[in-house]
């Protein structure tokens, strides 16, 4: 039943690149610049340096401690953005330097989005504030945090995997293998980001061209859903002055997108990680986080 879902999809979708050309060009127009200008400045050297610097310091790890390994994981994610953490988790168990169910359970922990992102594009550029960043940082990593003590509490009686068993060696050329394993992270979110905002603009031209008096919330909402990058871009251009712009913002980049979900799922899979902790943790953030935000920090 899935996958007959999955095939009619597929033939809309195609069916709405072909009755669409233009737009779909547009699209993709649309999401490489987005990438370019909005993820790839922030990404890319990060990434670079937080593989190479995973693999120099890969023997120094052998005797680290489980709550060291745990807070220098979780700072290379806050730090890199999304898909770093995951990229680190995935390094860390394939070396033999985390359990798989330690690995399951920080690849939903490790998760954040970069805050050069959210202060930059996010922050200053959509909403032109200089405090919305932080603020919603400093909610999104305690939450994270308060969830990565609880797993400390949950896995330091476990005995530590012993690296030398494991038949990957820790690193060889530290530099080369970073670039190596960088490029194909790099290519799966642009990929994903112009994929999903080509799907989002021909899914609202094929809407508008069926149903012109469909609300523009709803398309919104659809652009959201596929990539969250071009939502925001559209949320905070269309209600710029809406009076709780700031809390749609918050539960936008809480609740992410198709395509930044769809990178941590690919990347999970290739080190056979489950992702259903990171499903329910990510549902239990979407609650909390906007909650507290409306609660306590909402003008």
């Amino acid at each position: 039943m899935f996958a007959t879902i999955q095939i009619v999809l597929c033939l809309i979708l195609i069916l709405l690149l072909l009755l669409f050309p233009q737009t779909a060009h547009s699209g993709t127009d649309l999401g490489l610049n987005l990438f370019m200008e909005a993820l790839f400045p922030y990404l890319l050297p990060y990434l670079v340096l937080t593989q190479w610097l995973l693999r120099l310091t890969g023997p120094m790890r052998t005797k680290t401690k489980r709550a060291s390994l745990y807070v220098q994981a979780y700072i290379i994610s806050a730090l890199g953005g999304y898909p770093t953490g995951a990229t680190t988790i995935v390094y860390l168990k394939n070396s033999g330097q985390l359990h798989l169910k330690e690995a399951n359970f920080l690849l939903a922990v490790c998760h954040a989005p970069s805050p050069l992102f959210v202060l930059g594009f996010v922050s200053l550029d959509l909403l032109h504030s200089h405090t919305f960043g932080w603020l919603f940082l400093c909610l999104l990593h305690t939450f994270n945090i308060c969830c990565l003590i609880t797993g400390y509490f949950l896995f330091r009686k476990t005995d530590p995997p012993s690296i030398s068993e494991h038949n990957t060696p820790l690193y060889t050329a530290p530099f080369s293998e970073s670039i190596r394993e960088t490029a194909p992270t790099i290519l799966l979110v642009g990929t994903t980001i112009i994929f999903f905002t080509t799907i989002q603009t021909i899914v609202q031209e094929g809407l508008d061209q069926m149903l012109p008096a469909l609300p523009y919330a709803i398309e919104l909402s659809i652009a959201a859903i596929l990539e969250v990058t071009n939502g925001l871009q559209m949320t905070v251009t269309a209600f710029p002055d809406l009076p709780y712009i700031s809390l749609l913002v918050v539960i936008l980049l809480t609740m992410q997108s198709i395509s930044i979900h769809l990178q941590i799922f690919v990347i999970a899979k290739s080190a056979k990680l489950a992702v259903r902790p990171y499903i329910k943790l990510r549902l239990l953030s979407i609650i909390i986080v906007p909650t507290i935000y409306a609660l306590f920090f909402l003008k």
